[in-house]
């Protein structure tokens, strides 16, 4: 990640570079045994608001003993993100994760500069609002595309001579990240302490660059109990998945 990146990234490239699924329609078959019995979730809560980091740096929703363990990675910047977004997780995490019998954990692939500024943001409180902040990024996504067409090649060339910390700041600025975060309780300081944290950084370039190691073809990728799933970036192709492992 160095502070060129930003400048080589149109919202085009945004758009397209490493976002990339294949279709693939093969039917798969239930599992025999039929679905795992629901598990009931702590008292007072459902399993969808059980969410805990875990070491490998994402975040997990769900019942942590689940037998269907789902680790999806995503980026922030990602249109087909963005739709399995809107059109799988509600499904996923309604009718599989509250059963207690699916957990998701959530890890954050950062392709560029605006995507580690947006990540940055939605991990700034922790797990309990990780995934609210990260759904509601994605509705912004097509705005914060917008915004950045926007920027003018002046801009561009000053955030050169920034350090990264603070072109994360003007990247939230320039975007509008900055001001929905603040819409959502984040303040300032506290937002700046985010967009500094190094560590926080480091991080999510060890994430992505472990992810690159295991090959994932694009995002979203899905690993269901420990196995890739190749060629599966929808909900459509999704769901069968969890059926056949016995969700």
């Amino acid at each position: 990640m160095t502070k060129a990146h930003f400048l080589a990234l149109g919202a085009a490239a945004l758009a397209l570079a490493g976002c990339d699924k294949a279709a693939d329609n093969s039917a798969t078959t239930a599992n025999a045994a039929g679905p795992a019995a629901p598990v009931p979730p702590p008292a007072g809560k459902d399993w969808s608001q059980v969410v805990s980091a875990t070491p490998e740096g994402g975040f997990l929703m769900g019942n942590p003993n689940a037998p269907v363990k789902l680790v999806e990675y995503l980026s922030l910047t990602c249109p087909h993100c963005k739709e399995f977004e809107e059109t799988g997780f509600p499904a996923l995490r309604d009718q599989y994760v509250k059963k207690g019998t699916v957990s998701l954990e959530v890890r954050n692939y950062v392709r560029d500069f605006v995507d580690m500024t947006a990540t940055l943001v939605s991990r700034c409180g922790g797990p309990d609002p990780y995934f609210p902040m990260t759904q509601q990024i994605m509705e912004q996504q097509t705005k914060i595309f917008e915004k950045l067409e926007a920027v003018p090649p002046a801009e561009q060339q000053r955030l050169q001579g920034l350090t990264p910390a603070e072109q994360f700041k003007a990247v939230a600025a320039l975007t509008g990240i900055d001001q929905f975060a603040k819409q959502r309780g984040v303040p300032q300081a506290k937002l700046d302490a985010c967009l500094s944290d190094k560590a926080a950084v480091d991080k999510l370039v060890d994430m992505q660059q472990k992810a690159n190691t295991m090959q994932i073809p694009g995002t979203p990728a899905f690993f269901l109990n420990g196995e890739l799933l190749q060629s599966v970036g929808t909900w459509e192709q999704l769901e069968p998945k969890l059926k056949e492992a016995g969700a």
